[in-house]
């Protein structure tokens, strides 16, 4: 699945393959699903999600590290773009990095990316 989002009025194309969790484990030694649960453990799912971060509580943040979304974002852009640069030098790109506004629009993206199976 493929997306081009919009980061400081700047196109930013991003892509979510298999290999999205094998390409992340590479660059920064982790593993992405433990990542990705932490992002969720914070924001909640179904009828209580919260994506305002001024609702995290500090208990919440215990589990959280920002850099986790940076790097899953660099991480979809380099899967679209093999010619970006590394993850610092890409973001010293921007000036700013809307994490609020890029959230709702990466969450397609996030969810193509966990195993599923189909029914038979």
């Amino acid at each position: 699945m493929e997306k081009t989002v919009y980061i400081d009025e700047k196109p930013v194309r991003l892509k979510s393959t298999a290999a999205l969790p094998k390409r992340y484990k590479a660059q920064f030694r982790r593993d992405y699903f433990a990542d990705l649960l932490k992002i969720a453990k914070v924001f909640g799912s179904g009828a209580k999600k919260r994506a305002d971060l001024r609702t995290i509580s500090f208990d919440d943040l215990n589990h959280f590290d920002m850099d986790v979304l940076y790097d899953i974002v660099w991480t979809m852009a380099k899967s679209a773009d093999r010619t970006i640069p590394d993850p610092m030098e890409w973001l010293d790109g921007f000036e700013t990095f809307p994490l609020k506004e890029l959230l709702p629009e990466i969450k397609d993206l996030l969810e193509n990316s966990m195993p599923q199976s189909k029914k038979k």
